[in-house]
């Protein structure tokens, strides 16, 4: 019946955009921000560099930087009624709550009247800063805590951690988190980014088209897979041998169970992220007298390629990694909006800038038409 071209599930290897910010090559590995290596980018460059590059496609000039790190530490602090309204929100998923105050933070924005892309610009480093605000003062929030104020001498990696455990982080912490953020930032269209510019789309706000990416991340199809690890890793148990966490993954592959953390849609090989956190696991997870978790993080992937021949992907070690950062698993899936959103933004920027509404075609494979109307008393 139609004459649209059949499309492969889940829109799989459909080209539906051009954009400048993210290169991959699934076969040979390759995650590159508007031309710079991941793994160049992780060794080198900060968080802010990175959002700057993602921006502009190009890296700062030291007064660029300076400039852009003097921009986020202004707009760290959230303004007051947020503050309150996060007071007032149920007991829940933090990825519910971050979905909701990030929708009114666009009440309470500056810039909310005006879509000029001077003001959109603006509006994109408003968010960065802000969304890792938000994630670290619900985790405070969530543990009986009460917020505390960014502190302006500390960069983004740093502010977040300080904010959420009220303690200043040493250099390994600061640098982990950093790289981590700097792994999460981009990663072409995947379904928030994808969902994100949909939205940008039609014209609306850049506020609205951010809470449709959390919205989307918030699905355990997208968002959570490192937080799954992290419960596989405590199911395992904190004093178990590292050979139960064999056992463990054996008896899961006997029940045809997926194993959290491996394969990816678009990898072919290793992913290269998890190369990176693969180092940071195995560094804190030692500074925090937690080394069985990546021993047994290290057996469960030497299993899961002998048995599946799959690799980790970005979620398997991040989630040894933060846990050894003090990060409650609650939070793991809202951390990646905290990098995420620079991505997002980035996309949403570049949509505004050559639009065209998306709107794709279904292939139709309902009931043949014409069908005949039939009154209802004689159906």
């Amino acid at each position: 019946m139609s004459t649209v071209e059949k499309p492969k599930a889940g829109l799989e290897d459909t080209v539906a955009t051009s954009s400048a910010i993210c290169y991959l090559d699934g076969d040979r590995g390759v995650l590159a921000y508007c031309g710079y290596d991941i793994h160049d980018l992780a060794r080198h460059a900060t968080f802010e560099e990175v959002c700057y590059l993602l921006w502009h496609r190009r890296l700062p000039t030291r007064a660029e930087l300076g400039d852009l790190q003097s921009q986020l530490t202004a707009e760290r602090p959230l303004p007051e009624p947020v503050l309150r309204l996060m007071r007032a929100l149920p007991e829940g998923n933090t990825m519910d709550a971050l979905r909701t105050v990030t929708s009114a933070l666009g009440q309470y924005d500056p810039d909310a009247n005006d879509r000029s892309p001077e003001a959109n610009n603006r509006k994109a480093i408003r968010l960065t800063s802000q969304i890792g605000s938000l994630v670290a003062t619900l985790g405070r929030m969530k543990a009986g805590a009460g917020p505390i104020q960014p502190d302006p001498v500390l960069g983004h990696a740093a502010n977040f951690l300080y904010m959420l455990t009220g303690e200043r982080p040493g250099g390994l912490a600061t640098r982990a988190f950093d790289v981590a953020l700097i792994l999460h930032a981009d990663h072409e269209l995947n379904a928030s980014t994808f969902a994100a510019r949909v939205a940008a789309a039609t014209l609306t706000d850049i506020h609205s088209t951010i809470v449709a990416a959390i919205g989307t991340l918030k699905g355990p199809l997208h968002g959570g897979a490192n937080a799954d690890v992290m419960r596989m890793l405590l199911e395992i148990g904190e004093t178990a041998a590292p050979e139960k966490a064999e056992e463990f993954v054996r008896a899961k592959l006997a029940r045809k169970e997926k194993i959290p953390g491996f394969g990816h849609r678009v990898y072919h090989t290793e992913d290269p992220r998890a190369t990176h956190l693969r180092e940071m696991s195995k560094d804190l997870t030692a500074k925090a007298g937690q080394p069985i978790r990546y021993e047994m993080s290290q057996r469960i992937e030497a299993l899961v390629k002998a048995e599946k021949k799959l690799n980790p992907n970005v979620d398997f070690y991040s989630a040894s990694t933060y846990h050894a950062l003090g990060i409650n698993v609650d939070l793991f899936t809202p951390i990646f909006s905290v990098s995420r959103v620079s991505g997002w933004t980035a996309h949403v920027l570049e949509q505004y800038a050559h639009n065209r509404l998306i709107r794709p075609r279904a292939e139709y494979i309902g009931p043949d038409y014409p069908q005949r109307y039939v009154s209802v008393d004689a159906r």
